[in-house]
């Protein structure tokens, strides 16, 4: 059965890795990549989104050359799209508002103080997801 799988996608090693997964175990289905700004210091929020500043903007679209680059090897078209907001926050609602059935994401694999120091926007999604979530860890 063909899904909808949300890919957080920042241009890191485990946002690949996690995208390279996406693509290798669901074949045709309907793969989105996000890019989420992360609103912290972006300026004031209009509505429940924070303008996207120009520079973020070409950061996003230069991370998703990336994208359909790794997807044209697999033969498969992910659909791109870009938020502001706090990272996790924004993934979860976006998955819930989209109907997604599943979101794989990267994790860094971070453990110990600079977990506790940096926390973990996986973490996060894992535990306020409204679906399943496959973490991709990079090694």
């Amino acid at each position: 059965m063909d899904q909808r799988i949300l890919v957080p996608f920042d241009g890191s090693k485990p946002s690949t890795v996690a995208l390279t997964h996406a693509l290798e175990v669901h074949p045709g289905s309907a793969i989105t990549a996000l890019y989420v700004a992360d609103a912290n210091g972006l300026g004031p929020m209009e509505g429940d989104r924070a303008e996207i500043p120009e520079e973020e903007a070409d950061r996003a679209s230069e991370i998703f050359e990336e994208v359909r680059s790794r997807a044209e090897v697999y033969e498969a078209t992910v659909t791109t799209d870009v938020r502001a907001g706090d990272p996790a926050e924004t993934i979860v609602e976006y998955a819930d508002a989209e109907s997604m059935d599943q979101i794989v994401m990267g994790s860094h694999g971070r453990s110990g103080l600079s977990r506790i120091l940096t926390g973990s926007v996986a973490e996060e999604v894992v535990r306020e997801a409204p679906v399943s979530v496959t973490l991709a860890r990079s090694r």
